[in-house]
């Protein structure tokens, strides 16, 4: 069994001490308390964490905002046994060192499916809203400027939709878009191949192969060595500017999955060229991201680390967390562990 439980029982159930550092849904928190667990919602420091704050729980649930480093994780365990069981209350695991995790016995989880549709609605109102020029509408009509002709935006369909990652979000982006007219194109050397005939997407074996066909890149890829700005200069030079419809319609990039994986310098030079018409981020290699040169671009919008952020998906996350936790006070492995 992973990690250590403190052996308090109520019947055949382990009694433990849950540390919720990046808040959760106040339902989750009654469920979990009702079956005897004791909940602490508190947000830690990372001077806090590094000295131990955390080794007094069995578990913790954290979200972006909490860093499990390598020094953290250390300092949550004691020769009592402390942490156990990281949960991150969303998808991303970046902020979770899961070597670290895994040669302490901790178990790391997430929760895969709960903002899914969330964050598809938010990559589609990013990727319309671009090639509509929404935002740049709204900030020139508040200034009292009627900017109709300089305006002039295009339309998704007819046009070659490149997906990088074609997990569970990509699918879902993917089966909107198709609706709307576009052609789907994807990266993704860790699905198998009939996972993307089935839902009429084309797989390519090289991520460049997207660049050189695509007008509108959408990223849905975990943050790794592998993919750290892999958006680069080199990948947005490449890109047609003219859709399979033949119209001219520029190069669109959106990343609502993690930052780091768009290089932030190369997508300004690129707008400050041309090269692409628009840019629209939710995620940032470094956030907050205010200060961010790119929010100083007309042709850039953004929003802030907000794509799972719906009553709706911290409803879900917060009841398949609740799960998780079960699962594991009552020494099961939890169906999401990723160690």
């Amino acid at each position: 069994m992973w990690g250590t439980l403190i052996e308090v029982r109520q019947g055949q159930q382990a009694v433990g001490r849950v540390a919720v550092t990046d808040g959760m849904s106040a339902e989750a928190v009654e469920i979990l308390e009702d079956a005897g667990h004791e909940v602490v919602l508190h947000h830690y420091t990372p001077e806090e964490l590094l000295g131990g704050a955390l080794s007094d729980f069995d578990a913790v649930v954290v979200r972006s905002a909490t860093k499990m480093t390598c020094e953290v994780i250390h300092a949550s365990r004691d020769e009592s046994g402390g942490i156990g069981f990281i949960g991150r209350a969303g998808v991303g695991v970046d902020n979770i060192d899961i070597p670290t995790a895994s040669e302490c016995q901790i178990v790391v989880c997430n929760t895969p499916g709960a903002s899914t549709s969330s964050v598809v609605e938010l990559t589609i109102g990013h990727l319309i809203a671009s090639v509509r020029h929404v935002a740049k509408a709204d900030r020139t009509l508040r200034l009292g400027e009627w900017e109709k002709k300089s305006l002039r935006g295009s339309e998704i369909g007819g046009k070659r939709l490149g997906l990088i990652g074609y997990g569970r979000i990509a699918r879902g982006v993917g089966e909107v878009a198709r609706t709307m007219g576009m052609e789907l194109h994807a990266f993704d050397p860790y699905i198998a191949k009939e996972l993307s005939t089935a839902s009429q997407c084309t797989l390519h074996d090289d991520v460049d192969e997207l660049f050189r066909l695509c007008t509108h890149i959408s990223i849905h890829c975990n943050l790794s060595p592998e993919t750290h700005h892999l958006v680069n200069s080199e990948r947005l030079s490449m890109m047609p500017g003219v859709g399979a419809d033949g119209t001219t319609c520029g190069n669109h990039i959106v990343n609502c999955a993690r930052g780091g994986i768009v290089d932030e310098a190369a997508v300004l030079s690129a707008l400050e060229t041309g090269q692409l018409s628009s840019a629209a981020l939710d995620v940032y290699e470094i956030e907050p991201a205010t200060g961010n040169p790119l929010l100083e671009h007309a042709d850039f919008h953004g929003s802030p680390h907000i794509g799972a952020a719906t009553l709706e998906a911290q409803a879900r996350v917060g009841e398949e967390m609740v799960g998780l936790l079960i699962d594991y006070f009552n020494g099961d492995r939890p169906v999401s562990a990723i160690n």
